[in-house]
């Protein structure tokens, strides 16, 4: 029985997803993040020694990152589903996605996270304004253009064609989906990116994200 560790608010929702689109057998265990670190609890390091979700058990085999796990997932159980065809350019294309979204699209982000805790964390008074200060300097000469850059190269490759990897959805669309509800909720994400913004309209109709979401809760919180 294929089992999921899943993090609430985290990267393990597009596995759920893709568990959900498959309409594979599983078993979900959820875990809840810590509310004052917002860390992964220390049960998860039972698991996987990293402490970190999603990981997935497979009978014996135990694997974590959601890059690997949903290449698995599909590789192993998705019967031609969800993938392109092998030696076409839509399948060096599904490739490439898989590994941007983590590898390209997650970094400024997860900049954008960290300076806005500096900025709007607890901190000695007389500490407050320097700490903002650097957090704003950050935001306006490195991160905010990196993620105009990244927003503005997927809003064109978009363009091509309405999901990532040509014509038919697939698992890098799974994969894409966490770094752009990241930019919807704090990495500028608005209507000035059309394409972007019908994606995530796209996906959240489809009925297996909607049935992940009842299952493990909203992708980011407030959401």
């Amino acid at each position: 029985m294929l089992t999921l560790h899943h993090l609430e608010n985290s990267r393990s929702q597009r596995v759920l997803w893709l568990l959900e689109e498959l309409q594979l057998p599983y078993e979900i265990k959820r875990y809840a993040r810590d509310p004052n670190t917002m860390l992964a609890p220390v049960e998860l390091r039972k698991v996987h020694p990293l402490g970190k979700s999603p990981v997935i058990t497979d009978g014996e085999l135990t694997l974590a990152e959601s890059g690997a796990i949903l290449e698995y997932l599909v590789e192993r159980y998705g019967e031609g589903r969800l993938a392109p065809a092998a030696n076409t350019a839509d399948q060096l294309r599904y490739r490439y996605w898989m590994h941007y979204a983590e590898g390209s699209a997650m970094p400024p982000l997860l900049l954008r996270l960290v300076f806005n805790r500096i900025s709007n964390g607890p901190m000695p008074f007389f500490i407050r304004p320097v700490a903002r200060a650097i957090a704003k300097g950050a935001n306006q000469a490195f991160i905010g253009p990196q993620l105009k850059l990244h927003l503005d190269y997927m809003e064109s490759e978009l363009d091509k064609s309405q999901w990532f990897a040509g014509e038919d959805f697939s698992v890098a669309d799974i994969q894409m989906s966490f770094p752009l509800e990241a930019a919807q909720s704090r990495g500028g994400l608005d209507e000035r990116y059309p394409n972007l913004t019908a994606f995530l309209q796209r996906i959240r109709e489809r009925p297996a994200y909607q049935r992940a979401i009842e299952k493990g809760g909203p992708v980011m919180p407030g959401r």
